[in-house]
């Protein structure tokens, strides 16, 4: 508790200790705090791209962005919100798919019940193939509405339904210009959407521009694990293997142990004990086998043993899956999908001297194939929760939305418990600790380099 007095010097109340440390950032990065946001339109980039058929799956994407509207809206400054929302850019056809499952309604429906305050969204012209090509001025009607205060803030529609947002020639300039008519500073707090798009990156090359709160706490963060507490465990599961040679290259030189899941380990075993488990694709193979060479000297992979076969990924029907043990693997042998951790194999002595030991933990994992194998992830989420001395550390996204359907009352705990920290953005995560900086994120240099130029600028001046 410390003093509060205002200018006329009385005691007239005091300042409550909420416990937060104090963060210390690279002081290149602008923080949101340095903005001059008075009767300023800001164009906030979020994180909300927690929507699946319409619905929201997980609002704490969305409420750990709430501190950073408080702030631009408690210092004057009005709102205009933005953020991608699933894939709707198809690679091999490219062309755009607006669909109303796609659409920011359901985040801008949260908000408002969250908020009490109402939101416009614009009504913009699209195309067949190529989404929306441009921000055309009828939206200067909401931003005059913003400016007196008619409603409480734009939520533009989903950021990937613009054509210039993930291009890279003339319709990205067109996009970013357009975009950066619309407010007066651009704030970034989408530590999830590391990808240096339109609305991340190349725009803020156009206005003066700030590291949000959330960014700021996620930034300051994960710098723990690129500097952890020893033992430090990573848990790490994917769908790919190809995708995430970079990180596991490096989380493998920072951790103590590593328990892999999902198509990662499945391709690790194929690797090191010469079997065949459909799925896995022969290039990622030949991929993991420098990671089985390297674990030959350093002993660092922990094996889970009892695993779950089916012969389908279309659900968990009885007599068509089964538990394997890699005990019993020889080369040459051929498995259906291997689909989830067995939960016996946290029980393994190994495991659990790993788990129990360690002082950091950091999760980026889905054991199974959800929803239907969902019994690993469960038993590992147990698990981890039993050491209750260790930091743990949960990556974003399906991580964070799977801890919370299995276990809703840990989960709830767990946000308010100073042992962990959920990121936004787990790829993120990831990221950063291939890149070994988290200001050699793109999206974070763009801001720093804003800044630089922005007193270069003054000085000129």
């Amino acid at each position: 508790m410390a003093k509060y007095s205002p200018e006329n010097g009385l005691r007239a109340g005091y300042i409550v200790d909420d416990g937060m440390e104090q963060m210390k950032l690279d002081p290149r990065l602008p923080l949101l705090q340095e903005a001059d946001l008075k009767d300023k339109v800001v164009l906030l980039r979020v994180d909300h791209n927690v929507v699946k058929k319409g619905k929201v799956l997980d609002q704490y994407r969305i409420d750990v962005t709430l501190p950073t509207m408080y702030n631009i809206v408690e210092r004057g400054g009005r709102l205009i919100i933005m953020s991608h929302i699933g894939r709707p850019y198809d690679k091999k056809t490219k062309t755009i798919s607006i669909r109303e499952d796609d659409s920011v309604d359901a985040v801008v429906a949260y908000l408002q019940r969250k908020l009490r305050i109402k939101f416009a969204v614009p009504r913009l012209s699209t195309t067949e193939k190529n989404g929306i090509l441009d921000i055309d001025t009828s939206i200067n009607w909401l931003i005059h509405d913003l400016k007196i205060r008619k409603i409480g803030g734009i939520y533009l529609p989903n950021t990937r339904w613009f054509a210039g947002e993930e291009n890279k020639g003339e319709k990205l300039e067109r996009f970013v210009i357009q975009l950066s008519a619309l407010a007066d500073v651009y704030v970034n707090d989408a530590f999830g959407s590391w990808q240096p798009h339109g609305s991340t990156y190349h725009i803020a090359k156009c206005l003066p521009s700030y590291a949000g709160l959330c960014m700021q706490d996620e930034l300051y963060h994960v710098q723990a694990l690129l500097n952890p507490t020893k033992p430090f465990v990573a848990i790490v599961a994917g769908a790919k293997y190809d995708t995430k040679i970079g990180p596991l290259n490096e989380i493998y030189k920072k951790v103590d142990k590593l328990v892999l899941g999902g198509l990662i380990y499945n391709t690790y075993l194929c690797a090191k004990y010469g079997v065949k488990i459909a799925g896995v694709e022969e290039s990622d193979i030949k991929l993991a086998k420098e990671l089985v060479e390297q674990d030959k000297t350093h002993k660092k992979i922990v094996e889970m043993q009892v695993l779950v076969e089916s012969d389908t990924l279309d659900g968990r029907f009885e007599g068509r899956f089964r538990t394997i043990n890699i005990k019993d693997f020889a080369p040459g042998q051929t498995y259906k999908y291997v689909v989830d951790v067995d939960p016996t194999s946290f029980e393994k002595d190994e495991v659990e001297q790993a788990v129990n030991s360690a002082k950091t933990i950091f999760v980026n994992a889905v054991m199974g194939l959800m929803p239907h194998f969902w019994h690993g992830t469960s038993k590992m989420d147990d698990v981890i929760d039993k050491n209750r001395s260790a930091q743990k550390f949960f990556g974003g996204g399906d991580t964070l939305q799977t801890f919370k359907s299995l276990h809703p009352v840990l989960y709830q705990a767990a946000l308010d418990n100073i042992k962990y920290y959920l990121f936004t953005g787990g790829g993120t995560v990831l990221k950063v600790i291939e890149e070994g900086d988290p200001m050699g994120l793109e999206t974070v240099k763009a801001l720093i380099d804003n800044k630089a130029n922005y007193f270069k600028s003054i000085q000129m001046n």
